[in-house]
């Protein structure tokens, strides 16, 4: 028995480190062209550049260890099932739940390791990622910005920009919005471009040749029309405070997160989004021993060991987890269903199924 625990869990390993590498790598792939856009069109630093690609590393992991786990054992379990050594072991009296049973403890162990990546590591890698992305909109501003959409990344301003060429703006409008009930300041622009001020955290942008709205003296809630040549906007980045980037839930821990609650509490206000994140990130990590206690009886029950196959019947399984998930979270959100309960109804019910039909397979 010792051999065989041993021979599958060579093949298991084996498999999750391909799947992990290639679905990575897939992942990573979509982000690989903008990232050679900011260094060859944009100029941003590549260090920079390489900062941001290492960053998205444990957010992926997320994802894409559960799924590695998932088709680790369809194809171990996969190819033993069509070499019909499956029937063999069977037949030699050993229980399928003794061979199974190793690949479970692999689940929740990779499982516990999740809890603390989505707890405490990847918080961190979100916030250093967010910070990041804040130094380079501040060294290279147009690097993080897209023509034809607007741009809220400042405050008090809205921007909209028709076309962007390295540092050069063509065709600005910018937008300040006064209040409610308040007419909103517009600014227009032939061109313009940015000028950075890291050190005070601050973009400068020089508008050319344009219009801009000037309040009323008599009358504060009526605008008139000025012409420019030259015109200056201090631009001060949005979701900052005292310098420090403000921090979203996703860049919390578990402890942030505990705490900003009972603020949230004593303030009157419900905490239902904090707690469904809070229990996102620990039912995200237990879907590595779901996915493992489903993918046991699917893998030999198919009778397949062709890798196409197996990736296909992983995708369908995650994609049915993942729908319960997204539909859970919204009712958790809205607080139609408590979030303790909503965000694990996914590990519940496809763990459950993987249980009964492991149970219901091992006793043939």
């Amino acid at each position: 028995m010792k051999i065989l625990r041993n021979y599958l869990l060579k093949e298991f390993i084996g498999s999750l480190f391909l799947a992990l590498g290639v679905l990575t790598f897939v992942m990573l792939l979509g982000n690989l062209i903008k990232i050679a856009e900011l260094v060859i069109n944009k100029g941003v630093d590549i260090f920079c550049v390489l900062k941001l690609f290492l960053l998205m590393i444990p957010y992926l992991l997320t994802y894409t260890l559960p799924i590695a786990a998932l088709t680790a054992t369809l194809l171990s379990l996969g190819r033993l099932s069509s070499d019909n050594e499956i029937v063999a072991i069977k037949a030699s009296g050993i229980n399928l739940f003794s061979l199974i049973m190793p690949l479970v403890i692999v689940g929740v162990i990779l499982s516990l390791i999740l809890v603390i990546f989505n707890t405490q590591v990847i918080p961190y890698a979100h916030y250093a990622w967010r910070k990041t992305i804040t130094e380079v909109g501040i060294k290279t501003p147009t690097a993080a910005l897209e023509p034809g959409v607007f741009i809220n990344s400042f405050e008090r301003y809205i921007l909209f920009i028709y076309r962007i060429e390295d540092n050069k703006l063509y065709n600005v409008r910018i937008y300040e919005p006064q209040g409610e009930d308040k007419p909103t300041r517009t600014i227009l622009a032939k061109s313009g471009e940015f000028i950075s001020i890291p050190e005070k955290k601050i973009v400068k942008l020089k508008l050319n040749d344009g219009t801009l709205d000037e309040p009323d003296p008599q009358n504060p809630n009526h605008f008139y029309k000025l012409n420019f040549k030259t015109y200056f906007i201090t631009l001060n980045l949005a979701q900052t405070t005292k310098g420090q980037l403000e921090k979203k839930p996703k860049d919390m821990t578990i402890e942030e997160l505990k705490k900003e609650i009972i603020r949230l509490r004593n303030q009157g206000i419900d905490p239902a989004p904090l707690i469904t994140q809070i229990q996102e990130k620990i039912a995200l990590a237990f879907s590595c021993l779901v996915f493992i206690l489903l993918g046991s009886p699917l893998a030999i029950v198919t009778h397949r060991r062709e890798k196409s196959i197996n990736f296909a019947i992983a995708f369908l399984v995650v994609g049915l987890y993942y729908l319960i998930l997204i539909g859970s979270e919204a009712l958790s959100m809205q607080n139609y269903v408590n979030p303790h309960l909503a965000m694990w109804l996914a590990n519940i019910i496809l763990g459950g199924i993987g249980t009964a039909l492991t149970y219901r397979l091992c006793r043939m």
